[in-house]
């Protein structure tokens, strides 16, 4: 499989970065070694898994990015946005209490919290971050990590509004994220073909926005989407797309797509967690937010 070459923004990476490199390299050895089982039966609902949920807090938006794709060193400072972009973050649990009061005071304005994983995990610190960077004035949004091998699309959607992954027409609310990518236990695309994956990817999409009454952002890096969906256009028209390259330019996008709406640049940065664009001022954040 011909990966992607991204390049990094800040640096070589920070301590986070290394340990998700390593944590990456050490899965793939082990799926070289165990059989893994194919899950196909996932989309429509199986509980298959290639193995249990060991460290969901070291699985964020794009932890499993470096132990897949080729992410060379580059000066810091390079990132040259074409229009106007509104700077911005994810965080996990990995990131802890956050200091919403200093990543506002460097130009932070809008945040995404992840508050799910599969259909067991829920982030300890999910209301100090949402709740926190709402009260120093951000837009924020949740996001979920997606185990395509553990559960339906629809019974991870249906996890995700309940603990914290619903939208309201507030203005300071964004739609929920769903963050599909690399298995971090397992096979790459989790045992699914790429019309499986699809599948699994429409019932998730489906069912939150017939709950919410949005679709959710799809955050993914272009070769996962290529490798394991087989580049499908089928969620262009509706979902709008987060894009993860470390690189002075967001490149080439996931068939359909003519272009995105948020685009994680790097791992780490100014901000806590990864630095995010959203690809227009922030009165158009404040639209995408309203719906």
């Amino acid at each position: 499989m011909s990966h992607g070459d991204l390049s990094v923004v800040h640096g070589t990476g920070s301590a986070r970065s290394r340990l998700a490199l390593l944590a990456g390299l050490f899965v793939t050895l082990l799926a070289l070694v165990l059989a893994v089982p194919g899950t196909a039966d996932a989309a429509a609902g199986g509980s298959k898994a290639n193995g249990p949920m060991t460290h969901p807090e070291l699985d964020w938006m794009g932890s499993t990015i470096r132990a897949h794709e080729k992410v060379p060193p580059q000066k810091p400072g390079t990132v040259m946005p074409l229009v106007t972009q509104t700077p911005g973050m994810d965080v996990s649990s990995y990131q802890g209490n956050v200091n919403w009061s200093a990543a506002w005071a460097n130009g932070g304005k809008f945040a995404y919290i992840k508050a799910t994983e599969g259909t067991s995990y829920t982030n300890p610190y999910f209301a100090q971050q949402y709740n926190g960077s709402y009260n120093v004035g951000m837009i924020r949004g949740s996001y979920h990590f997606a185990l395509p091998n553990v559960s339906s699309g629809a019974t991870q959607a249906d996890y995700f509004i309940a603990h914290g992954g619903g939208w309201s027409a507030d203005g300071k609310t964004l739609p929920g994220a769903l963050d599909i990518e690399y298995n971090p236990y397992g096979a790459t695309c989790y045992g699914l073909s790429a019309g499986s994956m699809v599948n699994w990817i429409a019932s998730f999409s489906n069912q939150y926005h017939a709950r919410t009454g949005r679709y959710p952002t799809i955050y993914s890096t272009t070769d996962w989407w290529t490798t394991c969906t087989g580049n499908s256009a089928a969620f262009s028209s509706t979902n709008a797309l987060w894009i993860a390259r470390y690189a002075s330019s967001a490149g080439t996008l996931p068939a359909g797509w003519p272009y995105y709406t948020f685009w994680q640049y790097a791992d780490s940065g100014v901000f806590p967690g990864d630095q995010d664009y959203f690809n227009g001022a922030l009165d158009r954040v404040q639209a995408y937010a309203l719906g």
